[in-house]
């Protein structure tokens, strides 16, 4: 057999590559269409990792502080700030620990102040994030809260992860600036000392110790007392009122008595009765719950009567009964 005949084509059929053929109609990219790092932008972010390898290492805290005094951030209360306030950027705050947990936020006692000066007690309230679990019937008293963005709105409105945050944030800017506007109005409230982010710090409503004044709800007052708690508790609600507002979610859970005073707390879902359609609504459930607890220990039931009680502080928000 010649050589001629011992070539067989077959074997070298498949031996050439085939280039990859592009689905109808997509462009071929071309190198010059790859995105290229700018040299502007590299530059500056060479800068910046200098700059940072350049930082001298922070400062220890203070006598075992555990952070610096965040006044410098957020948003501020009312002026004029109380004396009391420690407002110094020197100042430090320690974590006492928990006063209160609950399902939306937690509360924490924290002390500022100044190394070897003037120190304060603070409530810190941190609202939960987006993967705890959030208010129950929050969607009710969010109605009239609307958002300027659409894009955070519908994130609200599907409960999106985003959302769930937006919604934390909403309520620790809500209570503050119920908080913020109740204080100048002169009802019986803590003194709303500032904002950053989900975290609202508040006048620790107790003793220099650290002892929290007691709730409504674990005192035993006898006739006299009840007769002026109530009272109390009734130009509290009518400042609220005046100023367009229901607590939202008033209890006896919900109010301190600190030297013979009473003080309402946990406001983030104040009901603002002129936006909220259901707020009517709110201002009933609010002045049937707290009327219950009154005749529960033994208060003259004419005098407090929920549906009179709801009736007032409608006309003192000029609500149509």
């Amino acid at each position: 057999m010649s050589s001629y005949e011992q070539y067989d084509p077959s074997l070298f059929r498949n031996t050439k590559k085939s280039k990859a053929r592009k689905p109808k109609g997509q462009k071929r990219q071309r190198f010059d269409d790859e995105p290229v790092r700018r040299g502007r932008l590299t530059e500056e972010e060479r800068g910046r990792l200098a700059a940072l390898r350049d930082e001298p290492e922070p400062a220890p805290l203070p006598g075992g502080a555990d952070r610096w005094s965040t006044w410098d951030s957020g948003e501020r209360g009312p002026e004029p700030h109380p004396s009391w306030l420690v407002t110094e950027l020197a100042a430090v705050d320690h974590e006492l620990g928990v006063l209160k947990t609950g399902k939306e936020a937690d509360v924490h006692l924290l002390r500022r102040s100044v190394p070897g000066a003037d120190s304060c007690l603070l409530a810190s309230k941190r609202y939960r994030d987006a993967d705890h679990r959030m208010f129950h019937r929050d969607a009710g008293y969010l109605e009239g809260r609307r958002l300027r963005r659409s894009r955070e709105m519908r994130a609200i409105e599907h409960r999106t992860s985003f959302g769930k945050g937006m919604i934390a944030q909403q309520w620790a800017v809500a209570e503050f600036r119920v908080l913020s506007a109740l204080w100048l109005a002169g009802a019986p409230v803590p003194y709303p000392v500032q904002r950053v982010g989900t975290e609202v710090l508040l006048e620790f409503v107790g003793t220099p110790d650290g002892t929290a004044a007691p709730r409504l709800a674990a005192l035993r007052p006898d006739a006299d007392e009840l007769d002026e708690l109530w009272a109390q508790l009734v130009e509290a609600l009518v400042v609220l009122a005046q100023r367009g507002f229901t607590h939202g979610d008033l209890s006896a859970y919900n109010v301190l008595v600190h030297d013979g005073r009473l003080v309402l707390i946990d406001l983030p879902q104040a009901v603002d009765l002129a936006a909220n359609p259901l707020g009517l609504d709110y201002l009933r459930r609010d002045a049937h719950n707290i009327a219950s607890w009154f005749h529960a220990r033994g208060a003259d039931a004419t005098r407090t009567d929920p549906d009179q009680l709801a009736e007032r502080l409608a006309t003192a928000a000029n609500l149509l009964w």
